[in-house]
């Protein structure tokens, strides 16, 4: 049945949960944050949306996420950004909108760049590029940094969990393979930012520094006063919802 969950077993990878609802395209896909899952409030909500209107709709667990297999702690931005990639490739359409809530935002950008071909537009919720270099590591002080090189993994206390969260030298190694805001993005398609002024985790000005950084002339940013990171109340969420409707009839 639609929508059911499914496995994905890439060529050297882990096993990645997948949810795939069959629609009109383009297709939807959801690139979810760090240490999150696909079944969170965001995408709950973009599904029942894409089930109502018949719109193709894809979420997957990365390697050491919700249902996949594997370690959290021995996941990379490389690792998660195969992922994606995989999961596009297997149960994508030619077209795509890449939707990317934090760090998916991140992998979100970068999956333009691998497939330019296939993504033809971009919906970023708090988008956090090269956060494990100026979110992590750029604020953490000399103590914490030598604990990361010297033991190989930090456990940061975490504002969404109970359990504390490692941070890996590898994960803040590989990391610096992907920046991106140190120059041009080469994205020229349409771009829509959604940010919460109340955001403790990725500033909302660091949206408008990404901005800058984006090719695109046709981008748009939208900033709710009283939306934190998660942005997921009913405003917040049906302002989603708009913003996917809008792209999918652009792109449709």
């Amino acid at each position: 049945m639609a929508n059911d969950l499914t496995f994905l077993t890439p060529k050297g990878g882990e096993k990645l949960a997948c949810r795939i609802r069959p629609g009109r395209g383009p297709t939807i896909l959801w690139l979810g944050g760090f240490r999150s899952d696909m079944d969170g409030t965001k995408a709950e909500a973009v599904d029942a949306w894409a089930l109502a209107h018949d719109r193709a709709f894809v979420r997957f667990d990365y390697r050491g996420h919700g249902r996949s297999d594997g370690r959290f702690e021995d996941g990379t931005i490389s690792h998660w950004l195969d992922d994606a990639c995989a999961v596009l490739d297997a149960h994508c359409g030619e077209k795509v909108i890449a939707l990317g809530s934090s760090m998916g935002g991140w992998i979100a950008l970068l999956l333009a760049l691998a497939r330019p071909e296939k993504i033809c537009a971009l919906a970023l919720i708090a988008p956090a590029p090269d956060f494990t270099e100026k979110l992590m590591w750029q604020g953490f002080d000399q103590d914490i940094r030598r604990l990361i090189v010297e033991r190989g993994v930090y456990y940061e206390p975490s504002d969404y969990s109970e359990e504390p969260t490692p941070i890996t030298h590898a994960l803040i190694e590989d990391g610096r393979k992907h920046l991106l805001m140190d120059g041009p993005i080469a994205f020229d398609g349409p771009v829509r930012i959604m940010q919460g002024l109340k955001d403790d985790s990725v500033p909302w000005a660091y949206a408008l520094e990404l901005m800058a950084h984006l090719s695109s002339e046709d981008i748009v940013f939208s900033l709710s006063k009283s939306g934190d990171h998660r942005l997921s109340n009913p405003d917040d969420l049906a302002r989603l919802i708009t913003v996917l409707g809008e792209l999918c009839t652009s792109q449709g």
